[in-house]
C-alpha cells in the first residue's frame, strides 16, 4: 500500500496478493482522501482487487489532515464548536463546490482508469465505488467512461437524466432512509433510470441516514455497513467476473 502520482495527482495504491480479480477506483466523501478511505482501498484489496483512491481536493488546499480536523469539528457534539466551525468548513469546501470544480474532476478520475487499464491482471474489469460527494462523481465517472464496468455510489446524488443515457454499466446504489434529499428524489431516479435503459438497482436502510458506512463517523451504523460490504462484494463478483 502506497501513495503515488499519476501525473500531478496523489494516489492512494492497495494492491492485493497475487493477481488482481478486477480493478476499483475508490472516490472519496468530502473529508478527502483521509486514513478510512485508505482502509476501505485495503479491505477491498484484501478481496482480491487492484484499487486506486485519487486525492481530488489535496492540490486546492484541502489536504486530508484538514479535512481530518474539518470532520471532527463538524461531528463535534457541541452545537456552538459546531457552529463556530462552519465558516471555516464554508471556506474550505468553497473550490470543490465551484461549478469548474467538475471540469477538472472527472479528467483526473479518468487518469486513474487510465492507470488501472494499465495494470497486468486487470483486463479491463474496473469498477467504481464511492461515498457522498464520492458517491455522486461514481456516477458522473459510470456517466463519462465507458470503460467502467460497475458502479457503486454511497448515498450519491444520481446526474441528469441526460446524462444517465450515457451509463453503459451495472448500478448499484446505497442509501439511508434518514437522508431526505436524496431519499426523496430516488423515486425519479429509479424511473430516469429504467427510462435510459441503464441497469440500475438500490438497497436502502431504513434506521440508517447518511454516511452510515463510515466507521469514523457518529453517523455510523456498523450492522448495515457490513451487509452493505456484503452486498457490494456479491455484486462486483457478479458484474467484474
Amino acid at each position: 500500500m502506497k501513495t503515488i502520482d499519476l501525473d500531478g495527482l496523489p494516489v492512494y495504491r492497495a494492491a492485493p496478493k497475487g493477481s488482481p480479480r478486477g480493478g476499483i477506483i475508490l472516490i472519496h466523501e468530502i473529508w478527502g482522501l483521509v486514513d478510512h478511505i485508505k482502509d476501505v482501498a485495503d479491505r477491498f484489496a484484501a478481496q482480491g482487487y487492484l484499487v486506486l483512491a485519487p486525492d481530488l481536493f489535496s492540490g486546492f488546499g484541502l489536504t486530508p489532515q484538514l479535512g481530518q480536523e474539518l470532520q471532527t469539528l463538524m461531528s463535534d457534539p457541541d452545537e456552538s464548536r459546531r457552529t463556530a466551525a462552519q465558516p471555516r468548513f464554508r471556506e474550505a469546501l468553497a473550490p470543490i463546490r465551484a461549478p469548474e470544480f467538475a471540469e477538472f474532476a472527472i479528467p483526473q478520475l479518468r487518469k486513474a482508469v487510465d492507470a488501472l487499464a494499465d495494470e497486468p491482471g486487470v483486463d479491463g474489469r474496473i469498477a467504481v465505488v464511492g461515498f457522498c460527494f464520492g458517491g455522486s462523481y461514481t456516477f458522473a465517472l459510470a456517466a463519462s467512461d465507458d470503460r467502467i464496468r460497475a458502479a457503486v455510489p454511497f448515498y450519491g446524488t444520481a446526474p441528469a437524466p441526460d446524462r444517465m443515457a450515457t451509463i453503459g454499466c451495472p448500478v448499484f446504489a446505497l442509501y439511508g432512509a434518514h437522508d431526505p434529499a436524496l431519499i426523496d428524489a430516488l423515486p425519479d431516479v429509479r424511473t430516469a433510470m429504467a427510462a435510459a435503459g441503464v441497469d440500475f438497482s438500490d438497497h436502502v436502510y431504513p434506521d440508517a441516514g447518511h454516511a452510515f458506512f463510515n466507521d469514523t463517523s457518529t453517523r455510523y451504523f456498523p450492522e448495515e455497513a457490513e451487509d452493505a460490504w456484503d452486498r457490494v462484494l456479491a455484486f462486483l463478483d457478479r458484474a467484474l467476473s
